[in-house]
């Protein structure tokens, strides 16, 4: 992979920006060029949220990703609505139920964005699992360590049900 560009997008809460956060991070840890940009409405929980991620091995001329994603995640239909027109010709869709896997291991569906993460990794191989764990420190760090185990379990639970397609 050369340039592997996607756009994450869900309601406000969901955790869009969570995952472009963390598949960036982890790109970096690479060592490979990132660019991470974030895009939500003024109503933040419940608005519209969105993140461009672009990971490569070459500079980002651009943080916007307005054509020939190689990657679109929707955590719900107007997001895909949005967005299905961006993304290029011919990819595989998976359709993960993110929020049931989440509700079945979880109790609730918070966990879903990192069950769809898991799931995402798997199917475009953008980042490698080896640095996951680098990642998950970072991005939980101090008071949000506690969230590591819970959150890492989902991400497998994701990774393991696109594997299994």
């Amino acid at each position: 992979m050369s340039t592997f560009s996607s756009i994450i997008a869900g309601f406000g809460g969901q955790g869009s920006l969570l995952m472009g956060k963390i598949m960036a991070y982890a790109g970096m840890l690479e060592g490979k060029e990132v660019s991470w940009c974030p895009s939500y409405g003024p109503e933040m929980r419940g608005g519209t949220a969105n993140v461009n991620v672009i990971i490569s091995d070459e500079n980002v001329g651009s943080p916007v990703v307005t054509k020939d994603a190689d990657c679109i995640v929707a955590l719900n239909q107007p997001s895909l609505d949005k967005f299905v027109g961006v993304v290029k010709d011919g990819v595989k869709v998976y359709a993960v139920p993110a929020n049931k896997i989440a509700t079945d291991n979880f109790g609730g569906s918070k966990l879903a964005n990192l069950v769809m993460l898991g799931a995402v990794v798997y199917a475009t191989g953008a980042i490698d699992i080896a640095g996951l764990d680098e990642t998950f420190a970072h991005v939980f760090e101090g008071g949000k360590a506690k969230f590591i185990p819970n959150n890492k379990k989902a991400f497998e639970l994701g990774y393991e049900y696109a594997k299994n397609l």
